[in-house]
């Protein structure tokens, strides 16, 4: 069945769930150690501490310039001018820049101590994860005023970008970023009627009740624009997740509550003894490290400690913020979710050390291959999704599914050994196929599954083949109900051989709803095979058609009769058995029961199914296989596996009089199957033309419309009685004419 798009649900009401707990995959932390301490440990260190110390999470390159892409331009002219005229008028004024004396040696050794501190720290300071810097420098603003102040900042952030190579334009930024923090808390002091300077001090001796809201707005408003300048320059347009926005708030509550606890006190000391002002680094580095426990905390939750991608919980939140940015703009968002085929296989055969360091090669891979914009997480074991935050339709996101799938499935080298491993991908695609995460990403499972199954690499969510939905789960809880009633019927569709005579019967399942009317075949067979109630089905129509057959031979009337059975059946433990037994219940002989199997049987377990058939055939039950030339099973299987018969699938065989090329591949089939002893019978034959293009190539048997349209039991029953031992002849045929055809005309 080929992709389709389903219609879109009308209202755009979405309403958000609780965010699913990631679960844990067979590959986690256990070997993570391990495996860092290999060749690979180091790359992947370096890659999960450049991926978490942006805020961006796992987006590729290129949407790293925040709301405005001219912010940080606007942010470091602003703060140059208001510096230089703090410069112009502290000197021409002739007041000076800094304390000097003990207080200001004591200010510079513990800024030195500060920067030292956020040197051996390593982490980029933007992020709010520490406040040391900030409650110094807003000491130094309610002390001596805004210049002092922006020097000391400026200090600490140029300073500890500058130790870290690489990073002094982003220190410049900083800088200049919590120049205009201080300013802005220099403006609340002056609207207050406190304008401190390094002449005239704002002694804390002078503070009363009246001091405490402006030390209180004066940090608020310092922590307010420095916080909100860096979230706007880092952020991408579109957004932080939930979480993580949640952890930075709670992280900026407690830089807040630090500074506005220990910057009076640094004041009270740098006024009564100052050279006591370096043992201050003791609590602030203690501020430091709590902050950064706290992020390291939030960030844990939202990571896979294996290939430091996002996780399942980061990738729902994540979604939420895609699919309000999509409805916002009106554009389409797609998820794209991946496993890896038979990876099971590499954790058996060389262990789940290599399966281990297979996954970090398969992530990086991923990263690599994300178009601009897309963002990969990891969901656990063998599975990860890509989510593309904006998708012009749904036939640019599956052909984006297509070159990941195509990319993970080139060559990789384990310790010497190449790998080649598949992929299957399922896309769902927003507002199309959900509304929320938690449906977008149900759903792209849905069609990844399907797409595993049918080992068609990609495939797009279809509402008709998910068994999910609530329509189709009251669907099914009616085909259950209709099963124990026994309101599911079998209709017989006629099989002839080209000398007219009646090669059997295929026993096909109908089932009318008391309320929908019929229900087409294709759906509700769907349905059970997703579910569990597959099973069920087959042995009542096995069950049905039995007990009918034995009728018909009470009658004289001794036709074989075909029934399809699913994939799961065939490898259903005892299977054989359970059909031998119910043969013996109805006294049917085995040959008068042929089982239908398609070629997904052979697909997840070939020697499973083979066994299986073969302890059937044991028994003496003829097997066919259907649809042939439909699915992707190997000409050693066919050659291996024990059926007696063939059927063409009728994709070929309706054109079959039109088009050569169809006509060549029936040919081909036709002898391929005889040369393996096999009859062919070729399914949806219609037409006079048809038949005698069948006929010329050497089929055995037809089944279609141009014999007799699948027919209730008592129908059936008096079709053969009226065709006898004569058989059948198409309409207006004659037997001079006509050589390998019995004369007589087709009884209604």
């Amino acid at each position: 069945m080929k992709p389709t798009e389903s219609a879109a649900p009308s209202s755009w009401l979405r309403r958000r769930r609780g965010v699913v707990p990631g679960r844990n995959g067979r590959n986690e932390a256990r070997s993570a150690t391990q495996v860092w301490r290999g060749r690979a440990g180091a790359a992947d260190r370096t890659e999960r501490r450049r991926f978490f110390d942006r805020p961006d999470g796992g987006r590729r390159t290129g949407d790293r310039t925040g709301f405005l892409p001219a912010l940080p331009y606007i942010v470091v002219g602003m703060a140059a001018v208001l510096l230089g005229a703090g410069f112009y008028v502290a000197v021409s004024g002739g007041g000076g820049l800094f304390p000097a004396g003990t207080t200001g040696w004591s200010l510079a050794v513990l800024t030195g101590i500060i920067v030292g501190h956020l040197v051996a720290l390593g982490r980029d300071r933007w992020w709010g994860g520490t406040g040391s810097g900030g409650a110094l420098t807003l000491a130094v603003l309610l002390l001596y005023g805004w210049l002092p102040a922006a020097l000391v900042s400026l200090s600490v952030v140029v300073l500890v970008a500058v130790a870290r190579r690489h990073r002094w334009r982003q220190g410049v930024l900083h800088g200049a970023i919590d120049i205009l923090g201080v300013g802005a808390g220099a403006l609340i002091l002056a609207l207050c009627g406190t304008s401190p300077t390094v002449e005239s001090p704002w002694r804390p001796e002078t503070w009363d009740l009246y001091a405490v809201p402006e030390l209180v707005l004066a940090a608020a408003l310092y922590l307010a624009v420095t916080r909100a300048l860096l979230w706007g320059v880092h952020t991408p347009r579109a957004g932080a997740t939930p979480a993580l926005t949640r952890s930075a708030l709670v992280r900026q509550g407690l830089v807040g509550g630090a500074l506005l606890g220990i910057a009076p006190l640094i004041c009270v000391v740098a006024v009564a003894l100052p050279v006591l002002l370096p043992l201050f680094a003791v609590p602030l580095v203690a501020l430091d490290s709590t902050l950064w426990m706290a992020r390291a905390r939030a960030e844990e939750q939202l990571r896979d400690p294996l290939t430091g991608l996002p996780n399942r919980q980061w990738l729902l939140e994540r979604i939420w913020s895609a699919l309000d940015d999509a409805e916002r703009l009106g554009v389409r968002s797609a998820l794209v979710l991946i496993d890896l085929d038979r990876f099971r296989s590499v954790n058996d055969t060389l262990g789940h050390l290599a399966g281990d360091r297979l996954l970090l090669q398969i992530a990086e891979r991923l990263r690599l291959a994300l178009p601009r914009g897309a963002e990969v997480a990891r969901l656990g074991g063998d599975e990860f999704a890509v989510l593309l935050p904006v998708a012009d339709s749904t036939t640019s996101a599956q052909r984006v599914a297509r070159a990941l799938v195509g990319d993970l499935g080139s060559p990789l080298d384990l310790d010497g050994l190449t790998l080649v491993l598949e992929a299957s991908a399922g896309l769902a695609v927003f507002p199309e196929h959900a509304l929320d995460a938690e449906g977008l990403l149900r759903r792209a499972d849905v069609a990844m599954y399907q797409a595993k199954r049918d080992r068609t690499g990609v495939e797009v969510y279809e509402s008709k083949r998910d068994s999910n939905t609530p329509d189709r789960l009251g669907l099914l809880g009616d085909l259950r109900r209709a099963l124990d009633a026994g309101d599911v019927e079998l209709h017989y569709q006629p099989k002839v051989r080209f000398d007219g005579q009646v090669a059997g019967l295929e026993a096909l399942v109908r089932w009318v709803h008391p309320e929908r009317g019929k229900v087409p075949p294709d759906e509700f067979i769907a349905i059970a095979e997703s579910s569990g109630l597959m099973p069920h089905l087959t042995e009542y129509v096995l069950e049905t058609a039995l007990a009918q057959v034995a009728r018909w031979r009470a009658q004289g009337l001794f036709v074989p009769v075909a029934v399809n059975v699913s994939p799961r059946d065939v490898h259903t433990p005892g299977f054989a058995g359970a059909v031998a037994a119910r043969l013996a219940r109805h006294g049917v002989p085995a040959g008068a029961l042929q089982l239908e199997i398609t070629e997904h049987v052979l697909l997840e377990d070939p020697q499973r199914a083979a066994d299986t058939l073969a302890g059937l055939t044991g028994h003496g039950v003829k097997m066919s296989l259907d649809d042939f030339g439909t699915g992707y099973s190997s000409l050693v299987h066919l050659r291996r596996l024990p059926v007696s018969e063939l059927k063409i699938d009728r994709s070929f065989v309706a054109r079959l009089a039109v088009d050569t090329e169809d006509a060549e591949i029936v040919r081909c089939t036709v002898d391929l199957a005889h040369s393996l002893g096999l009859v062919v019978v070729a399914e949806g034959v219609e037409d006079d033309e048809t038949w005698e293009r069948l006929r010329d190539l050497g089929c055995d048997a037809v089944q279609g419309w141009l014999v007799a349209a699948a027919m209730p039991p008592d129908e059936a029953t008096a079709w053969l009685l009226a065709r006898g031992s004569r058989g059948w002849q198409r309409p207006g045929a004659a037997a001079d004419t006509v050589p390998h055809t019995p004369s007589g005309h087709q009884v209604p």
